[in-house]
């Protein structure tokens, strides 16, 4: 990296010459290439931005200037020319750098990325917040084109246009087509809107017809016939019509033209949208020839790319084979997901029943209305959606779905902690605020064995709005099958242990150590989180005289919190009451197995807290 490891970045960008940038793209995607295959990450889209995240740094100063990106996918490029490269070989593990924009991480982040389509409004607020503070900075929001399938990007798109505000809005097109396509007068005037002399000359204009008596009128009167002009000539491009300034389309990988774009657009004073065109996995043969595959990897060979493997089977897996037999017996079960067909198990559905299986872009809140308008006219739809992403739809969920009683299913994929994405993407939440909506009815089976049970249940038995919750990746020692609402897995007669999920593993292990020293633990796991069956557990209780609850949420709205509540009411005596949860938190990136240590909910934790309450009554005794 003769170049890359000389520049003091991102100021030097602005003095390198033709020959010095191409020089820097080459580079930067080489260490793109060889540091993502040794951890793992969003490959294919950094690839593909090279030359424009190059472009906004020659133009823009992020110390001043606000850059949002929406997801953050595309930001690793940004932060090897902001400083992080030394970093890099940390990025996404526990105490490294995140895989998405961070304020806390750099100055030159300016806005958290995690969930698409957000990053049009955030700049939009920015740039309103510096014209009333009457600062002078720059705001630009990147955004991809799968973004442009959640609704709030048009909300922004559209209060954006009437706004006013100076604010530059990039369109990073890799894969969708968002405007058609409108010949050679389109282009043409795409290129001499972006000719400084036409900017120049359109300010002058401007400033002239202000100055005048009636001058507002005549400018109004004026840009009106031109826009007529325009239309009778080509289409106007539906962002026009929001009233943005449209520049493009683009080549996002011609240096020269990007930096001409973003000047002008900078320039301009006024809401404006650039539309660039790139590729995505560009570079490197493997990534251009199947980007989709690229998209987020995990450690490999780049020399001999991503190998197929067989991997252990998933729950998603599980879910989508038996999505397959369900939708055999039953002509009216359908599939929707919002952007994750692979990723949710549900390749196979969308291939066998074309017709009813739905991909409707990133729009969780579009699929759960769409899967109740489903429901009540005596369909059946499963809407698989990963849990972080799922509440976005929590409105839909009450207004659309509940309030009616319909029969919709959340396969809600991810719940737990899933690791390496951080805070944007741990799936902790769902518990408690699923169980907050009326009518709703909560499975969290334990195996694949028993998702495939609790599904067919969830499906094909239970009445009204029903959720099944399952983590990413494979199953632990438990596997056994079954939809019961509570099973005691293990007898004891020291403390009560109530948990579900794979957090049985936990459990199961903590219990044979501590059975070592001289420890009986009851192991009570829940199928059904809610409505809860408490019958069990407080038999158990008042046996053991000690209750420890162990979950992989957020305290607030958790299963223990809300057996605590129970108790307390119904004024069932107990010894020592703990719970073992993620508290109140942001959970950071790490393995899955570093998060629960560090939130104190793996088998060390669990054998040390229950020590801790069976001394404790041992004291109290004395």
């Amino acid at each position: 990296m003769e170049l890359l490891d000389k520049l003091a970045l991102p100021s030097d960008i602005k003095n390198l010459d033709d020959r010095q940038l191409k020089t820097l793209c080459n580079e930067l995607r080489q260490f793109m290439l060889h540091n993502v295959s040794k951890t793992g990450g969003h490959l294919a889209s950094n690839l593909g931005v090279v030359e424009l995240t190059v472009a906004l740094h020659r133009v823009f100063d992020t110390t001043k200037d606000r850059l949002v990106f929406d997801v953050g996918h595309q930001s690793y490029i940004h932060k090897l020319l902001t400083g992080r490269i030394s970093q890099f070989g940390t990025l996404r593990q526990l105490g490294g750098l995140s895989g998405f924009p961070k304020p806390d991480e750099s100055r030159h982040d300016a806005f958290i990325a995690g969930h698409a389509s957000n990053a049009i409004s955030v700049g939009l607020g920015m740039a309103r917040a510096r014209s009333l503070g009457r600062r002078e900075y720059s705001v630009i929001s990147l955004v991809g084109d799968g973004a442009l399938t959640g609704g709030l990007a048009y909300e922004a798109l559209n209060d954006a246009g009437e706004s006013g505000e100076p604010f530059v809005i990039i369109l990073n097109d890799n894969g969708m087509s968002i405007t058609p396509n409108v010949g050679g007068i389109a282009k043409y005037l795409s290129r001499q809107r972006l000719k400084p002399s036409y900017t120049a000359f359109k300010k002058r204009y401007r400033r002239l017809m202000e100055k005048l008596p009636g001058g507002r009128g005549l400018y109004r009167f004026t840009h009106n016939i031109k826009s007529a002009v325009k239309q009778a000539l080509l289409h106007c491009s539906m962002f026009e019509e929001m009233g943005l300034q449209y520049a493009g389309p683009i080549d996002g990988h011609d240096l020269d033209r990007l930096t001409e774009s973003l000047h002008w657009a900078k320039s301009l004073g006024e809401p404006v949208l650039l539309h660039v065109i790139t590729q995505k996995g560009k570079g490197y043969v493997y990534s251009e020839l199947t980007p989709d595959v690229y998209h987020g990897v995990s450690p490999f060979d780049y020399k001999k790319g991503v190998a197929a493997c067989a991997d252990a089977p998933c729950f998603s897996q599980a879910f989508g084979d038996t999505m397959l037999r369900l939708a055999q017996q039953d002509c009216r079960v359908c599939t929707i997901t919002a952007a994750m067909t692979a990723g949710t198990g549900l390749s196979g559905f969308a291939a066998k029943y074309p017709d009813r299986f739905f991909d409707v872009g990133i729009a969780e809140g579009h699929a759960v209305t769409m899967a109740a308008g489903m429901a009540s006219q005596d369909m059946i739809p499963v809407a698989a959606i990963y849990s972080t992403f799922l509440q976005r739809a929590y409105d839909m969920l009450v207004h659309d779905v509940a309030l009616s009683d319909l029969h919709v299913v959340l396969a809600v994929d991810r719940a737990g902690l899933v690791g390496s994405d951080g805070e944007t993407h741990q799936g902790i939440y769902d518990v408690g605020f699923l169980s907050t909506v009326p009518n709703m009815t909560i499975y969290s089976p334990a195996s694949h064995a028993e998702l495939r049970d609790m599904l067919r249940e969830a499906v094909l038995k239970t009445k009204g709005p029903v959720a099944v919750r399952y983590p990413r990746g494979a199953e632990g020692r438990y596997n056994g099958g079954g939809a019961k609402a509570v099973k005691t897995i293990r007898e004891g007669s020291d403390v009560t242990l109530v948990t579900y999920g794979v957090s049985i593993n936990t459990a199961l292990e903590a219990a044979e150590r501590l059975d070592t020293q001289g420890v009986s633990v009851e192991i009570i796991k829940l199928g059904r989180i809610c409505p809860m069956q408490t019958d069990t557990i407080i038999a158990s209780v008042k046996k053991t005289g000690r209750l420890l609850v162990l979950e992989e949420v957020v305290e607030a709205g958790s299963v223990g919190e809300r057996l605590a509540g129970l108790m307390a009411c119904q004024r069932i005596p107990a010894e020592s009451v703990r719970l073992m949860n993620l508290g109140s938190r942001f959970v950071p990136q790490g393995t899955v197995d570093e998060l629960r240590a560090l939130c104190g909910i793996d088998t060390d934790s669990v054998v040390k807290t229950i020590l801790e309450q069976v001394a404790d009554a041992k004291g109290d005794a004395v």
